[in-house]
């Protein structure tokens, strides 16, 4: 018998719940549409359409792991790679227009940051203020035009950030492979470390906890908040950069399908919508889950209509699934209204000796 107190198999493994999710899902595509997941062409396909979205969980899970929100994230892939887009095709300026790019989405994000930690304005209005006004930007100085990036991939740029690297070999799936994957690889390795291990991936999630709690221990929350939106307008901006390289095209609303896609990843994959709680791994499974959907369905013969159902069904399942897993006093509650098993939705304190201990008001009696 486990020692009470002792952690949980879920505890002990981050993201176990949502990776034997993955791999039930793709057991089971792989067993209704064999002509396509039985295939290595899906995969590469994957590895060059995940690492945009994955990014943009990765910022989105430090959000909410700090209890806030960002929805200005789609705005600033649209003016972040209208920059990036107007100085490489019209200036030929190379890097030079990555540098800027990633510098556009910085100001943004940091923007955001004090309005939402200076000012005060909650950060769902101040994002959601500051989407249109950015989308409303990169539309008024592209002029409505989307830019075609004819001749990008024979430069630099294109060879180092999405090209790819195994293109002369003969087997045609490893030609295939794109160097962003390896990118957005090294950048979940990196921001995991930052939750895990440094001091400002555990201030973020005091600060999702209580703000006024994080004040008293000595986290400057303002600073912090900061912090959390500057790395979001970051992680935008390369997406953005990736995006407009990997299409070799820049459009005005680019940005656009990904705000609630990014939002699922995250809270599918374990990311506590209340804050305090987070995980890099989660994510990830997340956004695999949310991309490997639509083909699959398509494979399987369901119309491109089922995917919005699915991934919503998906989505409101792990939800509550985490919700009632991670907090034993709500599962507890909910067994108890339902009159099913008593033992169920006890922690392990409570279990100990293989009966409930008894209330300290009972213990007086």
């Amino acid at each position: 018998m486990a020692k009470p107190g002792a952690p949980s198999l879920v505890d002990r493994f981050e993201g176990l719940p949502i990776i034997i999710v993955f791999f039930a899902l793709l057991a089971l595509f792989m067993y209704t549409a064999p002509q396509v997941f039985l295939q290595p062409f899906i995969y590469t396909t994957f590895l060059s359409t995940l690492p945009p979205l994955l990014l943009l969980a990765l910022g989105l899970t430090f959000v909410i792991g700090a209890g806030e929100i960002d929805l200005s994230f789609p705005a600033i892939i649209s003016f972040s790679g209208f920059t990036f887009a107007i100085l490489f095709k019209e200036y030929d300026l190379g890097w030079l227009a990555v540098i800027v790019a990633l510098a556009a989405g910085i100001m943004v994000g940091f923007l955001n940051g004090i309005i939402i930690a200076k000012i005060g304005i909650p950060s769902f209005i101040a994002t959601l203020g500051t989407q249109f006004f950015w989308f409303g930007m990169a539309t008024v100085l592209s002029g409505g035009k989307s830019y075609a990036l004819r001749g990008a991939d024979e430069t630099s740029v294109w060879q180092w950030i999405v090209g790819r690297p195994f293109a002369g070999s003969e087997t045609i799936w490893v030609g295939q492979l794109p160097l962003q994957a390896l990118w957005t690889a090294v950048i979940v390795l990196v921001l995991w470390a930052v939750l895990k291990r440094h001091r400002f991936g555990e201030h973020v999630l005091f600060i999702g906890d209580s703000n006024a709690v994080s004040r008293v221990v000595g986290i400057d929350v303002d600073r912090e908040k900061i912090k959390v939106f500057t790395l979001m307008g970051g992680l935008a901006a390369v997406a953005a950069i990736m995006l407009t390289l990997e299409n070799k095209n820049f459009f005005g609303n680019q940005g656009q399908g990904y705000l609630l896609t990014a939002i699922a990843s995250v809270l599918i994959g374990g990311t506590s919508i209340f804050g305090g709680r987070a995980t890099v791994i989660g994510t990830f499974f997340g956004a695999c889950i949310i991309l490997m959907i639509e083909p699959a369905l398509v494979a399987t013969g369901l119309t491109g209509a089922w995917v919005r159902t699915v991934q919503g069904l998906v989505f409101l399942t792990a939800i509550v699934f985490y919700l009632y897993v991670d907090e034993p006093q709500r599962r507890a509650a909910f067994f108890a209204r339902m009159g099913w098993s008593r033992g169920f939705g006890r922690t392990a304190e409570e279990k100990s000796g293989g009966r409930a201990r008894p209330s300290a008001g009972a213990t007086r009696q």
